[in-house]
């Protein structure tokens, strides 16, 4: 599902507003490897990022998107970065600005695959060639954030 029913519900009543929302990036590591996504709507290539749903916890949203956008089963190890990044504007032309929480997860099982029809492509890619995946700058750093990550800020179970 690529829009989440509390937002269709809120879209309904203010339309393409600028929405105030939380996201989460989760940037998934098995070995030597990162797990990336081709978008649906736009093309970019990413790691998995999706919007956490009400009362739900940032490492519980960022393994649930990684098993519906990539049939990848994964454990959040660890959080990593919180920022709160420009406003833009969806292709739809809903506006949002996010909260994006970035998670490092690691990867327990799984063949990286579409699932949900957000994605055209997932597959883990070799962190040596993470510059010649496609990779806009701001994806590469939250990336390169992940891997470098000391792992001081675990979540607690």
């Amino acid at each position: 599902m690529a829009t989440p029913d509390f937002i269709l519900r809120l879209r309904e009543k203010v339309g393409t507003e600028l929405l105030w929302l939380i996201g989460v990036t989760a940037v998934v590591v098995k070995g030597d490897e990162v797990l990336l996504v081709e978008r649906a709507d736009n093309g970019k290539v990413t790691p998995v990022t999706g919007i956490v749903d009400p009362g739900e916890d940032p490492a519980v949203a960022a393994v649930r998107e990684v098993a519906e956008e990539a049939g990848i089963d994964a454990v959040a190890e660890a959080l990593v970065w919180v920022r709160a990044l420009p406003p833009m504007t969806h292709v739809n032309g809903d506006r949002a600005q996010y909260l994006d929480i970035v998670v490092r997860c690691a990867a327990h099982g799984g063949d990286p695959h579409p699932v949900d029809g957000e994605n055209t492509r997932a597959w883990w890619c070799p962190v040596g060639a993470l510059d010649d995946a496609g990779l806009n700058d701001d994806m590469r750093e939250r990336i390169r954030e992940a891997l470098a990550h000391d792992g001081t800020a675990r979540f607690e179970r």
